[in-house]
């Protein structure tokens, strides 16, 4: 296992910065392992159904009308056979334990880093009936300025932009 090439290839795909010390690289090792164990076993049954339809074929080729020997029970798994040995289920276990640890430890260090969210703003209060009639009178002085000429609008423009 190339920590490099999976610590780049992470970031290439997420985005995401990883430390080569990083826990997460003991979840890719434990998964490899389970997933060694399982190819192994698997190997192991078809060498040995290979070996049987071998001695089939060289039987069938010494004796054409013979009638061909039953099927090796042991080399093929059947509906009642556990899908995964015990080893194995150990394996699974500790690699979701530690995906759940390791997901845990995320969670738990974004809840601490994270901002805290802003305050929600206050709602807008009902206009007081002074509010709303200053509003209304704004509105009319608006219009009258509109109505003025234009030296008469720039001065009253130019005393409403003094401080």
């Amino acid at each position: 296992m190339d920590r490099q090439k999976l610590r780049n290839q992470v970031f290439e795909q997420t985005g995401i910065k990883v430390d080569c010390d990083d826990p997460i690289f003991a979840l890719v090792a434990l998964n490899e392992a389970v997933l060694a164990a399982a190819v192994e076993r698997q190997v192991g049954l078809l060498h040995a159904a290979a070996q049987d339809l071998a001695a089939q074929a060289r039987g069938a080729a010494a004796a054409p009308f013979a009638p061909a020997p039953p099927a090796v029970a042991h080399a093929i798994p059947t509906r009642g056979a556990p899908l995964f040995e015990p080893r194995e289920w150990r394996l699974l276990g500790a690699a979701a334990a530690a995906s759940a640890l390791g997901a845990l430890l995320v969670l738990g260090g974004q809840a601490l880093l994270a901002k805290p969210l802003p305050a929600p703003a206050a709602k807008a209060s009902a206009l007081t009936p002074e509010q709303r009639d200053a509003l209304a009178r704004g509105d009319k002085l608006a219009r009258a300025v509109q109505k003025l000429d234009a030296q008469t609008r720039g001065l009253i423009q130019a005393e409403l932009d003094r401080p």
